[in-house]
């Protein structure tokens, strides 16, 4: 699969926001403790990938009822959806100066991940969180995602990479009350994406 930018501007994918808020002293503070122990770029990004897969619990697996959204209260927090721990990633990546985008799996619901830019290309990356099952690793050699889409279940992995979280995604992490209600009104497609 071609993964193609929204955007052709990369620094759009280093850019700060309300959510992917990298310039929040909590998102600082973590990068910095991160970046004492990496050697260099790559190790850096595979420290922060898990750092937040293992250091965040997924919500839904640890039955936390909170809904994060922002990158800085999914780090404070220490909890969110697969959407919210993608958020915190591109934060703390963005944080070192290495382009990240967020990106989306359609299964029985939208799923979210990011890339990285490595080498010229981008790599998918799922910092959801293992559980039996669910293996997910850093890797720029090969996808090693939580999850692959069976077409013969209309599941697909979306080309696009967005700078910023899609629109229908942030609505429903922003509406939300609590993860069960949120687990009623999470996406099953992204409209307008190919």
């Amino acid at each position: 699969m071609e993964l193609i930018q929204n955007t052709p501007d990369l620094s759009a994918y280093l850019a700060a926001d309300d959510v992917i808020d990298h310039d929040h002293p909590v998102v600082r503070e973590v990068a910095a403790r991160l970046a004492q122990e990496a050697v260099d770029s790559y190790s850096y990004a595979r420290l922060a990938f898990e750092f937040v897969r293992d250091a965040v619990p997924h919500s839904q697996d640890s039955g936390d009822p909170r809904v994060t959204w922002r990158a800085s209260d999914v780090l404070e927090q220490g909890t969110g959806i697969c959407y919210a721990k993608a958020h915190a990633l591109a934060a703390l990546l963005r944080a070192e100066d290495i382009p990240t985008a967020l990106c989306y799996q359609k299964l029985d619901v939208v799923h979210g991940l990011v890339a990285v830019r490595f080498n010229g290309a981008w790599h998918r990356q799922d910092p959801r969180g293992n559980k039996p099952g669910v293996d997910a690793q850093f890797s720029l050699d090969g996808e090693r995602l939580a999850f692959t889409p069976q077409p013969e279940s209309s599941e697909m992995d979306y080309p696009v990479l967005y700078a910023e979280p899609h629109p229908a995604v942030l609505a429903v992490l922003k509406a939300a009350p609590d993860r069960p209600h949120l687990w009623q009104t999470l996406p099953v497609a992204l409209r307008g994406t190919p």
